[in-house]
């Protein structure tokens, strides 16, 4: 084989290689990745969509190495991947963010009707007589649910809801307890202790 035959031949298995492993890293997909898992993020998907986000985080990373090990068509399909999952996210982020937010109007409201029930029956312990020792209870632990409710709510204003709907139904733990407590200060054997 002459030395221009090799030279070609040297060229076209150059070539091959060269298209074989991609050419350049992928950086436009890569920066389009980037872009997507940052609205995303700006969508609420890393709370309400955490498991394609983390996918699309997991993906781009998976790019990254790729194209530190200079496989960039690997690299390239793992940016896709990443940009798509990215998407994926942010709209899964606007459904889980609409439902967690009617949970925690739920929860917001429930505990309300339970605080304004319990107000009723420590309002209607003391028409009766009861004693402070056995009202006191109960009216403290409507007073500190109330609170942790209001913070609720404010969580709610901000945009927090899965925060909110557990701090809602975390305030009302304690009030079964209260309830009847009070039923037992409106008892009629409560009020003869007097």
């Amino acid at each position: 084989m002459s030395s221009r035959a090799r030279a070609l031949s040297a060229l076209c298995l150059a070539l091959i290689i060269t298209i074989g492993c991609g050419g350049e890293p992928p950086e436009k997909e890569m920066q389009q990745a980037e872009g997507a898992l940052a609205a995303a993020m700006a969508a609420g998907a890393d709370k309400y969509a955490t498991a394609e986000y983390t996918a699309a985080q997991t993906a781009l990373a998976n790019a990254r190495q790729a194209v530190s090990q200079r496989d960039y068509r690997l690299a390239l399909d793992r940016a896709l991947d990443s940009r798509e999952r990215a998407q994926n996210a942010a709209r899964q982020a606007a459904d889980g963010k609409a439902l967690a937010r009617g949970e925690a109007t739920q929860a917001l409201g429930a505990a309300r009707t339970q605080l304004d029930a319990l107000d009723e029956k420590v309002t209607a312990a003391e028409a009766n007589k009861a004693t402070a020792k056995l009202v006191d209870g109960p009216r403290q632990a409507v007073d500190t649910a109330r609170a942790a409710v209001q913070e609720a709510g404010a969580l709610f204003e901000k945009g927090e809801y899965l925060e909110a709907t557990t701090r809602a139904r975390a305030a009302t733990a304690s009030l079964p307890a209260a309830s009847e407590a009070l039923a037992a200060a409106l008892a009629p054997s409560a009020r003869r202790r007097r």
